[in-house]
């Protein structure tokens, strides 16, 4: 081995690096002294070149800046800087070998290429590229900052990528890539992107601020991630795709703007100890038939929900924890399949575990606590939950709705806000060996047309009835408690049909709450440890609550025949409401050029046909929402176009557990049309924590997801009241993103109403009347008591019956003055 000495003068050795590279051997030392030296090196031999002090190497634009090509090369101490363009400024060809130890590459990547296998993954034996980054640094690189494509082997230690404007690392074909301690800030694009059968180990890195994915993973590729920390990618936090493997132990992905986990397609992730902290969407999301193991992790803060699965994806989670999300907490939907072993769900915006479609679930040892509805199963098939707790739900502990048979075993549910377990009309369930205690609604409510099995439940402690029975309902109840509720412990419907056999009954207010029709069937059963055999020790009990329906709601169906151009042209014709209707115009063209783009093919723009209309009384918000369901059909948007009209007591009820069948009537009443919520605010009162509208929100936005191509909400009321309402829940202010502003009518604009409503009464205003008309408008108070046009309307009312006392003094009026509304009709403006 010769050291080789390379100074800018060339004093006792070599002027220029490739001087001394021409003339090494083998083995040979390349000592380079400070300086700046303007230089492509091709290194065609095992050579090592080491830096005295700052030495700096420029490539040639366009060019790479070194390009290894011996076995065993290496570079000690040196800043390498690109010229820029697209070539690497370090390459490594195919079976070659480089170590950069304490270098710099800036302005370019590294690229090191291996030759490709013919369908292996060995990297041992001849045409292995090797590469070894230590202590190294890569920034302001193009395209990426590492590449490693085909049988490459790499290792990196304490390596620092910044500012990459692309990838931050690439591997594809056979590529494999050992790092450690790496830091890897600001790429444009992903952090790390696998393809093809490449393998990745990383080991006490952190990947922040990119561009895309902080991980993804394609292909047939794998990664295996301990102590990796991702924080604020531009997309999701790791992403597998095809038939891709990861394994996480011990990360943390924080702040990422889309999921923070994603697996789609064939692809399989697992992780043990991780946490997902405040993602911009779902904190796991599982598609296709991908599949997501995961053990001991942790799922804060998501946007969306926490949990999401669609297709047929597989989740298997075991000791983890969901905690504070917007929306879900998990939630399953089309045929996927979630199971769940020794899971915390605390304190989510809507449901904690949500299962619908064709889903599954086996929840096993599992607690939820907190947030809206604690488990929702709504599935086709089968699904299960069994030795676990829900707890301090806001709204009902337990839904069980689906035609799949949904099985409650040994379960206690706490503290519920509303009712403890509801069956939904037509849903099969089985509840066995379970407690509802302390529930402010009803302990099991059992809606029509249901008949479940129920054998040791124990019901105590309820606000309301401890088993309701809903008309047509049935089923059978064996072996089981109640004790101490508020209201009877038995509430039956009419045609109620129910089997209880050795029930007990204890401490109740009453036994029994039963209506004309009811048939239920008692086999030794006992209140207060007397028996209770047939009808006749039966007593209906006066003054029990039923739940209000919504049978009085308004609806408007709009004529088969109409067009837009005639919708549009009655809007038109709308006193005022100038910003109004310039909105709306703006919002058809939008809807019609979304119709265009489907018909066409192509992908829809976001579009959320949902609208807040905020103003003061008055100002013409329910006709406008009424022409919008018009114009949504005529469209070919809704079925009906009609509209329903409700306020806070259409859909809140007087107690706990009948808000939401109350607020789902009403949704059922405008599929198809426009559900107008006038007096929105009134849901979300200032200063009541405990109140039954954020059950009716609650459920008004989990019925908005579900029949989102069917109907359209519209919440009315006043400007800041609005922003406050729309500001109280997540899935609100996600929903409502578009504002109508109904601006008060001017004096003129309401003149013009007292003549259109003149008009229509075959009455005439007289040009003196409307000159004064408009004086009265100028000077009218407009505080709370204002009414905008409904004042106009009270004016032109107050003048007919000025008018009609004014020529009851007259002996045989003309047809004129049978007409004519003057100055002299007009009421005095109450100071």
């Amino acid at each position: 081995m010769t050291n080789r000495y390379v100074t800018p003068r060339g004093r006792g050795g070599y002027r220029r690096i490739a001087e001394a590279l021409r003339a090494a051997a083998p083995g040979d030392v390349i000592v380079v002294s400070a300086g700046s030296y303007t230089e492509g090196l091709r290194l065609d031999r095992s050579v090592a070149i080491v830096a005295e002090g700052t030495v700096e190497l420029v490539g040639a634009p366009g060019e790479p800046v070194v390009v290894a090509e011996g076995l065993e090369c290496s570079l000690r101490g040196l800043v390498i800087r690109s010229a820029g363009g697209d070539a690497p400024a370090v390459g490594v060809a195919p079976g070659a070998g480089l170590l950069l130890d304490d270098c710099t590459v800036t302005g370019g990547r590294i690229h090191a290429r291996g030759n490709e296998g013919a369908g292996t993954s060995d990297l041992t034996g001849y045409g292995v590229t090797t590469l070894m980054l230590r202590g190294s640094r890569i920034e302001k690189g193009r395209l990426a900052a590492l590449h490693l494509s085909g049988r490459v082997r790499a290792k990196a230690e304490d390596t620092v990528l910044d500012t990459i404007d692309g990838i931050g690392v690439v591997l594809s074909g056979n590529a494999f890539l050992d790092a450690s301690r790496l830091r890897l800030t600001a790429a444009s694009g992903y952090g790390f992107r696998l393809r093809g059968a490449s393998r990745l180990e990383v080991t006490d890195a952190v990947i922040r601020q990119t561009g895309m994915a902080g991980v993804l993973l394609e292909d047939a590729s794998t990664a295996a991630l301990t102590d990796v920390r991702i924080e604020q990618a531009g997309g999701p936090g790791i992403h597998t795709a095809g038939t891709a493997k990861v394994q996480l132990t011990d990360c943390r992905v924080r702040n990422s703007r889309a999921s923070g986990l994603v697996a789609q397609d064939q692809s399989d992730l697992s992780a043990s100890d991780c946490t997902v902290v405040d993602a911009g969407a779902n904190a796991l999301l599982a598609s296709d038939s991908a599949t997501a193991t995961l053990s001991g992790s942790r799922f804060d803060r998501s946007v969306y929900s926490a949990v999401h699965l669609t297709d047929t994806a597989v989740v298997r989670l075991t000791d983890c924890s969901v905690r504070e999300g917007a929306e879900h907490g998990v939630h399953a939907t089309a045929s996927s399949r979630v199971e769940l072993t020794r899971c915390g769900i605390t304190d989510v915006g809507l449901t904690g575990l949500s299962v619908v479609d064709g889903a599954t679930v086996e929840a096993v040892d599992c607690r939820v606590a907190g947030g809206g509805t604690g488990v929702h199963l709504e599935s086709s098939v089968a699904t299960g939950l069994r030795a676990s707790s829900v707890s301090g739900t806001g709204g009902t502990a337990i839904e069980l709705a689906g035609a799949g048979l949904a099985t409650v075993d040994a379960v206690r549910v706490s503290g519920s806000k509303a009712a403890g377990i509801v069956v939904g009309t037509g849903a099969a369930a089985e509840v066995s060996g379970s407690a509802i205690e302390d529930c402010g609604g009803s302990g099991l409510v059992v809606w029509s047309g249901a008949s479940p099995a129920v054998r040791g439940l124990r019901v105590a402690g309820v606000a309301k009835n401890g088993i309701y029975l809903a008309e047509q309902a049935g089923g059978k109840y064996a072996d089981c408690d109640v004790n101490g509720t508020k209201y009877p412990a038995l509430h039956l419907s009419k045609a109620a049909a129910p089997v209880f056999q050795h029930l007990r009954i204890r401490d109740c207010v009453e036994a029994v709450g039963q209506e004309d029709g009811a048939r239920p069937t008692f086999e030794d059963c006992t209140v207060d440890g007397v028996p209770l055999a047939g009808p006749a020790a039966v007593a209906a009990v006066a003054g029990v609550p039923e739940v209000v329906t919504s049978a009085g709601l308004d609806e408007s169906m709009p004529p088969d025949d109409e067009t837009l151009e005639d919708v549009l042209a009655e809007l038109d014709e709308q006193v005022g409401l100038d910003r109004v209707k310039r909105d709306v115009q703006s919002m058809v063209k939008l809807m019609q050029t979304v119709r265009m783009r489907q018909e066409a093919g192509l992908p829809a723009p976001p579009l959320s046909r949902h609208l807040v209309f905020a103003g003061n009384p008055g100002t013409g918000k329910t006709t406008v929402a009424r022409l919008y369901g018009r114009v949504l059909k005529a469209l070919g948007l809704l079925r009906k176009g009609h509209l329903v009209e409700v306020d806070r007591t259409a859909l809140v009820g007087e107690y706990v557990g009948h808000t939401g069948p109350k607020t789902t009537a009403a949704v059922n009443q405008a599929l198809g049309g426009v559900l107008f919520i006038d007096e929105a605010y009134s849901l979300s009162p200032v200063g009541i924590g405990n109140d039954f509208g954020a059950e009716a929100i609650a459920t008004l936005v989990k019925l908005m997801e579900d029949h989102r191509d069917d109907l359209v909400v519209i919440v009315a009321g006043y400007v800041n009241d609005m922003d406050r309402f729309i500001g109280s829940n997540p899935g609100l202010s996600s929903r409502f993103t578009r504002t109508l502003l109904f601006e008060d009518y001017t004096a003129a604009e309401l003149v013009a109403i007292v003549e259109h409503q003149a008009g229509g009464h075959q009455y005439e205003v007289t040009a003196d009347a409307r000159t004064a008309l408009s004086d009265l408008f100028e000077r009218m108070p407009r505080g709370e008591g204002f009414g905008n046009g409904r004042s106009a309307r009270q004016i032109f009312q107050a003048m007919t019956e000025r008018q009609a006392h004014r020529l009851s003094e007259l002996t045989a009026p003309t047809p004129n003055q049978l007409v004519a509304l003057e100055a002299a009709d007009l009421p005095l403006l109450t100071p």
